[in-house]
């Protein structure tokens, strides 16, 4: 088949290179060679002139992009789960479907968040910037004290596959008592798996856990879904650990607690105005900031290429697509 026969497709980032020889092998394929974003006008001409998009999370995809006279776009085929850059409802009025990689990053991302609770409570962070600045003088029986993991009550907001996950390295690697919030009731069986048990709000979670980690979905309805009232209820003890998305925090209102030492800490990999991370946040020792890598290890992001590749393919031949949002 010549490539004028075959689906014209954008890849808007760079992927890793087994996913992008499958591009090359099934579609008319444009990379992003230089891995830079696209701006506004950009996303909108790729509209008129690919069949696919497959744009990543971090992309903004401009609202003219649904409406464009003469748009060409059947398909967007987000590389990652969370679809909140995308105008879901106005993809539906266009006609467009829309899907996600869903069930490949959820090891690699609970992985994360415990390491990111870890070195929270352990000051790591803060001891190894002490110790690159030539400054430590040596063990002593007061110096750098952390909070004790293994016991304590980890919160989960949001129990889906990686809240799960989470709730299971936490229980069984750690010994610690789990208490979650979900939107829907979870069976009181299944939540047993994970040691764990529903409490009725964010609040009550907040409030009971040592530990509180974010596993909800972005959008609309979970933004700012910790604000400075959920941050009031949690102990002067607690930590704070996000890698879900930066807008269930409120970013100001959790800069405002951890410099005021309200809470003991936080552990964050998502922000809400990503790359920006305030010059406050960033200042503060008692957070730990990763620059959203959830995902990121080889084997996950591969596999997430792969998935959205594998709903490409199957829209383009007309079969049901594996991970339909709309």
């Amino acid at each position: 088949m010549s490539d004028t026969e075959r689906p014209r497709v954008l890849v808007t980032r760079r992927w890793p290179d087994k996913a992008e020889d499958r591009l090359r092998a099934l579609f008319d394929v444009t990379l992003n060679e230089d891995d830079t974003p696209l701006g506004p006008d950009a996303m909108i001409a790729a509209a008129q002139d690919y069949d696919a998009v497959l744009p990543t999370v971090s992309d903004r995809i401009p609202p003219d992009f649904y409406t464009v006279p003469d748009r060409r776009v059947r398909l967007l085929a987000n590389y990652g789960v969370g679809h909140n850059h995308i105008d879901t409802a106005a993809a539906r009025e266009a006609g467009i479907a829309v899907t996600n990689t869903p069930g490949v990053l959820t090891d690699a991302t609970a992985d994360l968040a415990m390491g990111l609770l870890l070195a929270a409570a352990r000051r790591i962070g803060e001891g190894e910037r002490e110790l690159r600045s030539g400054n430590w003088a040596g063990w002593r029986p007061t110096h750098m004290i952390g909070a004790q993991v293994a016991g304590a009550t980890l919160g989960i907001i949001g129990f889906g596959r990686i809240g799960k996950a989470m709730a299971q390295r936490g229980h069984h690697g750690f010994g610690m008592d789990v208490v979650f919030h979900n939107r829907s009731k979870v069976d009181d069986a299944e939540a047993a798996r994970y040691g764990a048990r529903q409490l009725d709000s964010v609040g009550d979670v907040m409030e009971a856990a040592d530990f509180v980690s974010l596993h909800c979905p972005g959008g609309a309805e979970t933004r700012h879904i910790v604000d400075a009232a959920a941050l009031a209820r949690m102990k002067p003890t607690g930590y704070l650990i996000n890698t879900a998305r930066g807008d269930v925090v409120d970013e100001a209102a959790l800069t405002a607690a951890l410099t005021e030492r309200r809470i003991a800490g936080a552990g964050l990999d998502v922000y809400e105005a990503e790359p920006h991370v305030g010059d406050e946040l960033r200042g503060l020792e008692n957070v730990v900031l990763a620059p959203h890598l959830g995902s990121a290890t080889a084997t996950t992001r591969l596999a997430m290429g792969m998935r959205a590749i594998d709903n490409a393919e199957a829209f383009f031949a007309g079969r049901d697509l594996p991970n339909r949002v709309v």
